[in-house]
């Protein structure tokens, strides 16, 4: 019964397990579809890559906003120090997002679609998860009792719950014959929206890594400085305009590419200034005592480096004709929601269920990490090793087959799926040692 009771004082706790079981779900169907690109044809008549694919996306998207709520209300609760707003609100907004999320997963088993990329499911299904978030602002607005002199974590989480509603919306304007009937129109929302709807919860995100280093720094010298507003307003630019970058293919003006080009590169670095200079003034007492919230702050600041060189690189219009369709783009998004989102939600849970040393094997925890980080690096360039050779293909050698090209990037998808096995590996060990934890937390 004390998980129950855990999970009854601590209501947003159930968003982090949510998360961390559509996590393990992720990984599953990730690996059968890196699989997949070995074995063609696997699995076919049940499990078809058309339907591994969406389940993957949709629980990897799931996992990365039920655990970015679930922050926001730990740490907004713990800040205040007192509860949320409403507790009711955020139980139906839980069984809201958590048996729609349940729902379309099902649906994509028995292969049933209905949505375009990335919300491949049916519109109906996004109905209430569009509620579930609208009581979500509600919940953070009513639980800021003053607007006056708040940190900038607080605007960060205001403004990514209020915008990712918007870009929500804006994602499904394609069921109106009005903006479906254009196409370079509807392609440029679709990409549009998706890629606001990103820096909609990479503010949820930033702002929660924001008050944790304050937390573990022991000081409010971060949320309140002139480089934590500077990147709060770059981040709502950022997640205003950044997404240009991915219609460079589209007839769109060019303005707009311009534009793209010159905010693509903004926020990840000054949240990477942000974290290096608060790794350094941390003393060594303080990063013991909270080791594994740390570990996992400064590798998500060196995958913020990683994943910045690719972004620059995919944000020059003459370099993103060659990577755009190919495995570059898979590389960075991977970089960005693994080793950057996933490690920070990370942060977030050990830090929040209070996770230390004595509490989890040091050894155990050790091994699951590095070698997570070390399998993800090697994943991460097989990728862009088969994103340039493709890049090469489509570009200069269009009379080679596709199927003959896939036989070349054969190697590249070896490592690819073995070094997926290692990040799942460790992934999965981390996932046990929270769970268990937990459950015999007293």
């Amino acid at each position: 019964m004390e998980p129950l009771n855990n999970l009854k004082n601590n209501p947003a706790h159930k968003f982090f397990f949510f998360g961390l079981f559509l996590l393990g779900f992720a990984l599953l169907f990730g690996l059968m579809g890196a699989l997949q690109y070995l074995v063609p044809g696997l699995l076919k008549e049940d499990l078809s890559f058309e339907k591994v694919r969406p389940l993957h996306v949709t629980a990897a998207v799931f996992w990365i906003i039920s655990c970015a709520v679930g922050a926001v209300y730990s740490f907004l609760a713990e800040r205040n120090e007192k509860p949320i707003f409403s507790k009711t609100l955020m139980d139906i907004q839980f069984y809201l997002f958590s048996g729609a999320t349940v729902l379309i997963l099902t649906t994509y088993l028995f292969g049933i679609f209905g949505g375009r990329e990335y919300w491949e499911f049916h519109p109906l299904l996004a109905i209430p998860i569009g509620l579930s978030w609208v009581l979500f602002i509600i919940n953070v607005f009513k639980s800021i009792h003053s607007f006056k002199k708040l940190p900038v974590y607080m605007w960060m989480w205001m403004t990514g719950a209020t915008f990712f509603l918007f870009t929500f919306i804006e994602s499904y304007l394609w069921l109106i014959p009005f903006f479906r009937s254009n196409i370079v129109s509807d392609m440029t929302i679709q990409w549009k929206s998706y890629g606001s709807m990103v820096g909609s919860w990479n503010q949820l995100i930033y702002g929660s890594s924001i008050y944790l280093m304050d937390k573990i720094s022991g000081n409010q010298k971060y949320s309140y400085s002139k480089i934590g507003f500077l990147l709060y307003f770059l981040g709502l630019f950022n997640l205003m305009f950044n997404w240009s970058h991915h219609i460079f293919t589209l007839p769109t003006p060019k303005f707009v590419q311009y534009i793209g080009y010159g905010v693509s590169m903004t926020e990840l670095i000054l949240l990477g200034r942000i974290i290096w200079f608060w790794r350094s003034s941390l003393t060594t007492a303080k990063k013991n005592y909270h080791l594994y919230s740390y570990r996992f702050l400064l590798s998500a600041d060196i995958w913020i480096l990683l994943t910045l060189a690719v972004a620059i690189a995919m944000s020059v219009p003459a370099i993103n004709v060659y990577t755009h369709g190919t495995h570059i783009t898979v590389a960075h998004t991977m970089g960005a929601t693994i080793g950057i989102n996933s490690f920070l939600l990370l942060s977030f849970i050990f830090d929040v269920f209070n996770i230390k040393e004595k509490k989890i094997s040091a050894k155990r925890f050790t091994f699951a990490f590095f070698t997570l980080n070390i399998s993800l690096f090697i994943f991460w360039v097989a990728l862009l090793v088969a994103g340039v050779l493709k890049a090469d293909w489509q570009m200069h050698h269009p009379e080679i087959l596709f199927a003959d090209m896939m036989k070349e990037l054969r190697p590249a998808f070896i490592v690819f799926f073995i070094s997926g096995i290692g990040v799942a590996t460790g992934f999965y060990i981390i996932i046990y040692k929270i769970v268990k934890h937990y459950r015999m937390a007293k």
